[in-house]
């Protein structure tokens, strides 16, 4: 595979995740004001990762880095972090609330 189908990938992959992150705020956007104050902390972070993905897309669209482990690194340490928000968020609010 070549640099730039490889970055192509990565906009495609890092597009989704952005969407995937997107649609659990906008539906927490939804859940009542009570329930909101318990997880604030957990979706404003989610907030600060869909900009930074921003950040990274527009990058990869831009310039092909060439090296992009370190940055590839950092992601997936981010995404386990989502993993722990987003169970952290799933802990506090009950999915009726949210129509579930």
């Amino acid at each position: 595979m070549d640099v730039k189908s490889y970055c192509d990938s990565l906009v495609i992959e890092l597009t989704g995740w952005k969407a995937k992150v997107y649609d659990v705020v906008k539906k927490l956007d939804k859940v009542s004001s009570g329930e909101k104050e318990k997880v604030a902390d957990q979706v404003r972070d989610m907030h600060i990762i869909i900009e930074e993905l921003d950040d990274r897309i527009n990058r990869l669209k831009k310039e092909c880095p060439m090296e992009w482990n370190p940055e590839k690194i950092d992601l997936e340490g981010k995404f386990s972090g989502l993993k722990t928000k987003w169970e952290s968020v799933w802990q506090n609010i009950s999915p009726g609330d949210i129509g579930g």
